[in-house]
């Protein structure tokens, strides 16, 4: 199977770009798509992304993704919600979603749970942590399971991350030294950023003292 992300588009035998840019795929070329400048995400049906709810709206809320418009949260688009028994989100609370619906006519829908299992596998509210922005690029690296940051810091401290393809990572290192450790990371790691490679990244930590 292969997956057609934003900026491609086409018959699986085939496909045409719908803008200028780098063309990418994930290690196992499962997933192929075009990487841009644009600063501004576009939502595309079944990614991840990392939202913050900017009201209610009758039963459900509205959810700002970085994109041109807000999105929409059903309150029953969460593993084992009902009218009676439902997330109670506020203003300002952070959730990790899959984009369900993306129509460049209509508002984007998100759900928390996944489209095959109907569980919630990692989406729902992200309680506590840190929020960092980056590239649209950057999370793109983030998500490859072949990337070596998350594992490598992973490897000195504990660390729970929810990565969105919006540009945004929520992060929870424990630990306020390492969080912050890890926002400073990722901007050293993006390629709009100081673009820097493993070997260079590892001294980078040395000089941040995080293991003391």
């Amino acid at each position: 199977m292969t997956s057609i992300l934003p900026g491609s588009k086409g018959p699986c035998t085939a496909f045409i770009s719908t803008k200028a840019g780098e063309l990418n795929h994930s290690s196992n070329r499962a997933k192929w798509w075009i990487d841009s400048n644009s600063k501004r995400y576009v939502p595309a049906g079944q990614e991840s992304v990392v939202g913050v709810i900017a009201l209610r709206a009758g039963e459900g809320y509205r959810v700002d993704i970085g994109g041109a418009h807000l999105a929409t949260l059903d309150g029953l688009a969460f593993e084992g919600a009902t009218k009676r028994n439902r997330p109670n989100l506020k203003i300002g609370s952070l959730v990790y979603a899959r984009v369900s619906l993306a129509h460049k006519d209509m508002d984007p829908e998100l759900e928390c749970f996944d489209a095959q299992t109907r569980r919630a596998e990692g989406f729902g509210e992200l309680k506590g942590g840190f929020l960092v922005s980056c590239s649209l690029k950057m999370c793109r690296l983030l998500l490859d399971p072949g990337h070596f940051l998350l594992p490598y810091l992973g490897s000195l401290f504990p660390l729970d991350a929810a990565v969105g393809t919006n540009g945004r990572v929520w992060i929870d290192a424990k630990e306020i030294k390492n969080t912050i450790a890890v926002s400073r990371c990722i901007q050293a790691v993006d390629p709009i950023g100081q673009n820097m490679d493993e070997g260079e990244l590892k001294d980078f930590v040395k000089r941040l003292d995080i293991l003391q």
